[in-house]
């Protein structure tokens, strides 16, 4: 296609022009099979992975279709090894597959792939997980999830079709009426989880902040009706979900309990935070609350915020395979490379929508971004040329310049529902100092965070600092400008996060500020950060502190 905005490259990276007619339209195709690298203004860059083909294919996308749509829209013809490239990964997806029960589990291949099922289970990390016997490879019960990991760093991903146990029964009804009903990509997020034949499957399901993950949630525990466990990233997350529980469902309240540092209530509908189940006494010890996941007969395990799952959370879920399990999160970007682990414990992605899908039909707020770029001070710039990496970062991000335009934008947005939200405890201390803004960060009492959050949203105050501790699971529907003045490097994931924080459904645009310091190292991370972003379909617009003051 001469006039294309898409140039695939031999390297498997495609190149797509921003500015051109056709790129949403392809943008939205491309990211369902490939992962954003680079987002500079003009051309942004895609890379086909492993998982990113995986996650096509296991959603029931075939590589002919993918091949289709790139010979469409290709400016240059397709590259033949990039064609080979995406149609052997795909098909790699299913040749290994778990069938039978929960209890009596059997390694599969498909029709021709015998010989290659033979050579794998006789692999020194395969052989120990199976037994043969009967002309069947058996699985033991709680290596299945070890197995699947295994399989797919040998480059061969499981579809685990082993079913589940079923879990004690928990009627769950919720509350449908006039105040309150399932927007209809929240009824088809959880009706593609149950499945075609109304069991139930497991796997993650995208969803922008904002837009109701949640509820989602709460429908496929009210199609399943089981008992459920429910692991969130902290405590006001906990009663976040408590609250909504007991607002939009028929659960009697009575059944439903916070396992937490400041409770351990062990209820038919558990709601349990990463922190107490990775909680030891220290290093050489055992994790204390690892029998949480089987204090219950739970039908779902439900894992908020999955893109933060710690690394012991990782490995009971190798044990608890059996267990219909559900991920929620906004990004499946994970920095520390564990991707594979989520897709092959938890399961695969089985829905995602683009934000600026939701944005147009009103079911988040409409952001605009802005990175305002700052001039570092003189008497800074020898610390800075002189320190590490780290160290210049660091400086880079708490440059005091910055003060003065978190004045100029309070006072420019004064009537606005604001929030300032950073990295570094001593730089937000001397904002809160200056600005006389009640703060929120780590050693922030619990019960002293609800009360500044409850203040806010009933409009005592309008300006609130938080530390990284906002990144995720706070909900306050009318915040509509955000102030980033420092960030995790260059962590996507945190950059999706804070913009969610702004994007409950409102009649204004949310505007979203981070305020960068010119030339060093901090703007090459922000470049890095606006990557997920951009992937979404948002724009930075670039202003010099210079001429915004």
């Amino acid at each position: 296609m001469e006039n294309s905005p898409l140039i695939i490259q031999s390297d498997g990276t495609f190149l797509l022009f921003v500015e051109h007619p056709l790129h949403e339209e392809i943008r939205d195709e491309l990211s369902s099979f490939a992962e954003l690298i680079k987002s500079p203004e003009h051309i942004h860059t895609y890379r086909i992975t492993n998982i990113s083909l995986w996650n096509a294919a296991s959603s029931g996308r075939k590589y002919r279709d993918i091949l289709e749509f790139l010979n469409k829209y290709s400016k240059y013809s397709v590259p033949q090894n990039i064609a080979r490239v995406i149609k052997d990964t795909m098909k790699k997806y299913g040749i290994f597959f778990l069938s039978g029960t929960p209890s009596e589990t059997v390694l599969c291949a498909g029709e021709g792939y015998k010989s290659l099922l033979e050579r794998v289970i006789s692999n020194k990390d395969i052989s120990p997980l199976v037994s043969a016997g009967h002309d069947r490879i058996m699985v033991n019960p709680y290596k299945r999830g070890i197995l699947k990991q295994r399989l797919i760093e040998l480059g061969y991903p499981v579809e685990d079709k082993a079913g589940y146990i079923d879990g004690d029964p928990l009627p769950v009804r919720l509350k449908y009426g006039p105040g309150f009903s399932l927007r209809p990509y929240q009824k088809e997020a959880a009706e593609i989880f149950f499945g075609k034949n109304n069991t139930g499957q497991s796997g993650v399901i995208c969803l922008p902040c904002g837009s109701g993950k949640t509820i989602v949630g709460l429908r496929i525990m009210e199609l399943l009706s089981t008992k459920t466990l429910i692991l969130v990233a902290n405590i006001i997350a906990a009663r976040q979900w408590i609250n909504e529980l007991i607002q939009k469902s028929h659960v009697n309240p009575e059944d439903i309990g916070e396992f937490s540092g400041e409770r351990k209530e062990i209820k038919p509908v558990t709601i349990a935070t990463y922190q107490i189940l990775t909680y030891r006494k220290d290093r050489n010890s055992p994790f204390v609350h690892f029998d949480l996941f089987s204090r219950q007969n739970w039908g779902l395990i439900i894992y908020d915020e999955v893109h933060l799952l710690p690394a012991p959370v990782f490995q009971i879920t190798a044990l608890v395979q059996a267990k219909r399990r559900l991920g929620l999160t906004a990004t499946l970007v994970r920095e520390d490379g564990k991707e594979k682990d989520v897709f092959s414990l938890i399961g695969p992605k089985k829905y995602d929508v683009p934000w600026k899908t939701l944005e147009k039909i009103k079911f988040i707020a409409r952001a605009v971004c802005y990175e305002i770029r700052i001039e570092l001070p003189e008497d800074l710039n020898l610390d800075y040329l002189t320190a590490t990496r780290r160290q210049a970062f660091r400086i880079a991000s708490e440059n005091p310049e910055k003060l003065k335009f978190i004045s100029r934008l309070l006072e420019k947005y004064k009537s606005s529902r604001i929030i300032i939200i950073g990295q570094y405890i001593n730089q937000l201390n001397k904002i809160q100092k200056i600005f006389n803004i009640p703060l929120i960060k780590g050693s922030t009492p619990n019960s002293e965070r609800e009360r500044i959050y409850n203040d806010f949203r009933n409009g005592r105050f309008n300006i609130l600092i938080l530390s990284k501790v906002g990144n995720v699971a706070v909900d306050i529907p009318d915040a509509n400008v955000l102030i980033q003045v420092s960030g995790s490097f260059g962590s996507r994931q945190e950059e999706a996060q804070r913009l969610g924080r702004i994007l409950r459904p409102k009649d204004e645009n949310a505007l979203f500020f981070s305020l960068v310091s010119k030339g060093t190292h901090e703007q090459e991370f922000a470049m890095n950060r606006q990557i997920f972003l951009a992937e979404q379909g948002y724009s930075y617009q670039i202003i010099d502190g210079i001429q915004f003051l």
